[in-house]
């Protein structure tokens, strides 16, 4: 499935709930599905500042037919917070690093998600799209 793909896929089950309400328990039921990341990965380096609540994104790469194939594994201590980055990573894990470095996370706008954040965890969103384009661009160089 390519990124667009699950981008729309996205759109479609948050437009199914008209309530604001009911997007951020879809939020929350998402970021408690979320793997835990492994403590090993909570480091300085892959905390993301900006955030106001703690977020840690680890990236891995391999070697795929379009170049580097980036999987990723996030964790966050905030519940909410943590359902957005299993948003993000639903989009992107086990992506080429070029298609993640020239998608532009349209679901993002589209579900409402920027318009209905505090500006703290937009800066926070902002900070993590932000570190998966530098992992993609490292990677795809």
């Amino acid at each position: 499935m390519t990124i667009n793909d699950i981008q729309e896929e996205i759109i479609e089950e948050f437009s199914a709930l008209d309530d604001w309400m009911d997007k951020y328990q879809l939020l929350i039921d998402l970021g408690g599905e979320q793997e835990p990341l492994d403590e090993k990965y909570k480091t300085e380096q892959n905390i993301i500042e900006g955030c106001q609540s703690r977020v840690w994104i680890q990236c891995d790469a391999s070697d795929g037919e379009d170049g580097k194939i980036l999987h990723f594994q996030a964790d966050s201590d905030a519940l909410i917070v943590k359902g957005i980055i299993a948003l993000l990573i639903r989009v992107i894990n086990d992506q080429p690093a070029k298609e993640i470095l020239n998608s532009d996370f349209h679901f993002i706008e589209a579900i409402g998600l920027k318009d209905h954040l505090s500006p703290t965890r937009s800066n926070g969103l902002l900070a993590m799209v932000k570190r998966i384009k530098a992992y993609a661009l490292a990677f795809s160089a």
